[in-house]
């Protein structure tokens, strides 16, 4: 197992994944210590069992929330308490066995040589993608890039990345947005408004079929509406923003 960090930790969020969140909690502690497992309201009995795990395992942690609130808010819960432990950088993965593990130490070594980075998963997709959820995402993304004037965000949605703890939770405290489907986006965006630097790598992603255990809770109108509304709002931040996005974009860098 990995030496323990006092810098960097893996947060996972989870929602009644079923038996896929082990398989990613296994495959993350092989490569990281340590691992947090945020359980959002879980109905399936996940909780009990990580519960189960963690008391056998120091590198691991399970926090349990009481109802499903959305990946945002337990996100947020698991940065709270890592910024109460002094934790700066916190590498977020899904629950459901679709993000590459075995890539965490790179992703982690690029954040501690790039602090002031965004360490962003560009998602590499397999044949199994479903063709809507690919073409979806090079919406969202086009509206990031406007948003951003292209400040290099290579994919908004994707949720392999590392996160520095504190500018996100104060932004996250700050408003009463960023709880549910709109956290990767949102939080990404907002982050390179305060100046930090997009710095995408390769991963690859996995849709699981329902029959290999495979669980989305992605709702299409639900969803949709919801990301609609949050570039509604981002895009009117932009223009507030959009004198101060021009002038960053002209001054000439630090040699």
């Amino acid at each position: 197992m990995p030496k323990a960090s006092v810098s960097h930790l893996v947060l996972i969020p989870s929602y009644n994944t079923g038996y896929k969140v082990f398989e990613t909690v296994r495959a993350a502690r092989t490569f990281w210590d340590p691992v947090w497992v945020v359980v959002d309201g879980s109905t399936d009995g996940t909780a009990e069992e990580l519960v189960r795990i963690a008391q056998g395992d120091p590198g691991l942690e399970v926090f349990v929330l009481p109802h499903n609130s959305g990946k945002g808010a337990a996100v947020l819960r698991g940065l709270r308490e890592a910024a109460a432990r002094g934790f700066t950088h916190a590498l977020t993965m899904d629950a459901d066995d679709q993000h590459p593990a075995d890539l965490i130490p790179q992703f982690i070594s690029a954040s501690q040589r790039h602090p002031r980075s965004l360490i962003l998963g560009k998602p590499v997709f397999g044949s199994e993608a479903p063709r809507a959820r690919v073409l979806g995402r090079k919406l969202s993304n086009a509206f990031t890039d406007l948003e951003t004037l292209w400040a290099g965000i290579g994919d908004s949605l994707f949720g392999f990345r590392v996160y520095p703890v504190r500018p996100l939770l104060d932004l996250m405290e700050s408003t009463w947005w960023m709880r549910r489907f709109d956290f990767d986006a949102e939080a990404v965006v907002r982050l390179v408004w305060n100046g930090f630097a997009p710095l995408n790598l390769p991963a690859p992603v996995r849709y699981w079929k329902s029959h290999q255990g495979g669980v989305s809770h992605f709702n299409y109108v639900r969803d949709n509406a919801l990301l609609v509304s949050m570039h509604l709002r981002l895009l009117f931040g932009f223009l507030v923003r959009l004198p101060t996005l021009l002038a960053r974009r002209v001054r000439p860098k630090p040699r």
